[in-house]
């Protein structure tokens, strides 16, 4: 690759992939539950991690721009057709398990009515952590790490009765 940037990113890719199969027990290649990456669609970007029912945008980069790239998360989530975009920044010097999953406020809210929990409950099971910058809304989001993220995917699948895998 000539890129040395985009082989930054392919390699963070491949490892949020590898680590949430891993913790997901998603290992067989035909299970439509394991997490993959898709093949790029040009201007209709699906994402660079799929993981039913989720987009993930991975980000290995040092300047965060979180609100931007959750708004590319959730459209390129619609292009893919799932119902959730999320973006999933590295930790310089941290493993996978430590990246960042960053979500909007609004796809917070939805998963949280999605598993039935009350605010304050979601917020302490799953680690979240809100940053809130200025008055606009559309600039908070919430994050959480990685670890956590694959337990939320795991409780959110069997919640909506997703995960009977093929296998």
């Amino acid at each position: 690759m000539a890129n040395p940037q985009k082989a930054k990113g392919t390699q963070w890719e491949s490892a949020v992939r590898d680590y949430l199969n891993k913790v997901l027990g998603t290992t067989h290649p035909f299970d439509v539950y394991a997490a993959r990456r898709p093949a790029q669609e040009g201007a209709r970007d699906v994402g660079d991690v799929h993981v039913v029912p989720f987009v993930l945008e991975c980000k290995n980069t040092a300047r965060p721009a979180i609100p931007a790239w959750l708004r590319q998360a959730e459209v390129e989530a619609a292009h893919a057709g799932f119902p959730f975009g999320v973006v999933v920044q590295k930790v310089r010097g941290s493993s996978a398990a430590a990246g960042r999953v960053h979500v909007s406020v609004r796809t917070w809210t939805q998963i949280r009515q999605g598993l039935g929990m009350p605010t304050d409950d979601f917020a302490g099971v799953y680690g979240w952590t809100p940053t809130v910058r200025g008055l606009v809304t559309d600039r908070w989001y919430l994050t959480t790490t990685l670890d956590a993220f694959a337990g939320l995917v795991t409780d959110y699948r069997s919640t909506m009765g997703v995960g009977r895998a093929l296998r």
